[in-house]
């Protein structure tokens, strides 16, 4: 007898769970289902049972679906994942999508396109584990940046063992940064660049080697886009249009993905000599803007009469949001936290502006 494949359904509705379970029931390969109303539930499915496929809400208590997907994509990374929402913004699909998910639909456009949703799903179930013709075995069709990216943002300590035919390469990561690298011979930043080169593979996590000499001191984003910059100029020797827009676009999804790694709402980041603002996370650019410039030069010249030197950061809070703003160099830059939030502000708004500024 041919082996169904599970899918696990998570989401805080019962009735859309009923709905979503029916449905997915009718497909042609009769895979089992089973739901979860909650990540706790989710995640003790997800040990015991061999899943196969995880279709998953965003907008849920404690866990939301943001965070269910990195923490799978790190501890299962073999499993095909699907965002169903009812979220209309292009962020969190963007922050989805960074996270390394196969899918991002609205329920809304799921329940007018029964047939295409389910052919979708059929397709990811029914997709080859073996390794293809691209993409490196263990998580499929994902290019090593992808896999790095994940690994770093999962905030994971381990040792990547790569290789490519006789090739053997070996990436040092210690809780999400990226210390040391050893590919063809050559150590550090060479190493890293060569790697990046390889376009299929296999990849194991090794156990982490916290004494390991750091010989890397970029951040691995800087590095990431450097060496995309490289291969797209390789490829295409005219610097065609195409590769800076690819940059920027693989710039700005490590900039969601941070934002959603740390749990922050918002980064605005404002030219204090004048400028436009640049903003992920809010839609009230111009208002939080203006505020921050004006909050940036009372603080200076506060400084300034007192004598107390440089900035180091304002802090406030309402009912439902913290923000804390810093300047760095020419630029402030203001950060949203939900009210909750109480670990360290200070230190994890410097960490994302770091971050964002890299």
């Amino acid at each position: 007898m041919e082996k169904r494949h599970k899918i696990l359904i998570l989401d805080d509705d019962a009735d859309w769970l009923t709905l979503c379970r029916e449905q997915l029931a009718t497909l042609a390969s009769l895979p089992e289902i089973l739901t979860a109303n909650n990540a706790k539930r989710a995640l003790a499915l997800l040990e015991t049972e061999k899943i196969r496929l995880l279709i998953s809400d965003l907008k849920m208590p404690r866990i939301d679906g943001l965070q269910m997907i990195a923490i799978v994509r790190r501890r299962f990374p073999a499993m095909r994942t699907v965002v169903l929402s009812g979220l209309e913004d292009e962020e969190y699909r963007s922050r989805a999508y960074a996270l390394g998910v196969d899918l991002f639909w609205l329920k809304a456009e799921m329940q007018r396109n029964v047939k295409l949703f389910s052919e979708c799903v059929e397709s990811l179930l029914g997709q080859s584990e073996r390794e293809g013709d691209t993409g490196f075995r263990g998580v499929q069709s994902k290019s090593l940046m992808d896999i790095i990216q994940m690994e770093c943002l999962s905030r994971t300590s381990t040792v990547l063992r790569v290789t490519h035919g006789p090739l053997v390469a070996r990436l040092w990561i210690h809780d999400g940064e990226l210390i040391d690298a050893e590919c063809e011979g050559a150590r550090g930043e060479a190493a890293f660049h060569r790697l990046l080169a390889w376009k299929t593979g296999t990849f194991e996590n090794l156990p982490a080697e916290p004494d390991r000499e750091r010989t890397i001191q970029k951040p691995v984003n800087a590095l990431l886009l450097e060496s995309a910059q490289t291969l797209d100029e390789t490829a295409h020797p005219s610097t065609e249009p195409e590769s800076v827009e690819s940059n920027l676009h693989r710039k700005t999804m490590w900039k969601l993905a941070q934002l959603t790694r740390e749990g922050a709402d918002f980064v605005v980041a404002v030219p204090l000599a004048g400028g436009e603002p640049e903003a992920l996370g809010t839609q009230n650019v111009a208002a939080l803007a203006q505020w921050t410039q004006r909050a940036a030069e009372i603080a200076r010249r506060l400084g300034e009469r007192v004598e107390a030197g440089p900035l180091s950061h304002l802090a406030g809070q309402s009912l439902e949001r913290q923000v804390l703003m810093l300047v760095r160099g020419e630029r402030a830059f203001l950060v949203g936290w939900p009210a909750e939030t109480v670990d360290n502000l200070a230190e994890k708004s410097r960490k994302l502006v770091a971050s964002w500024e890299s």
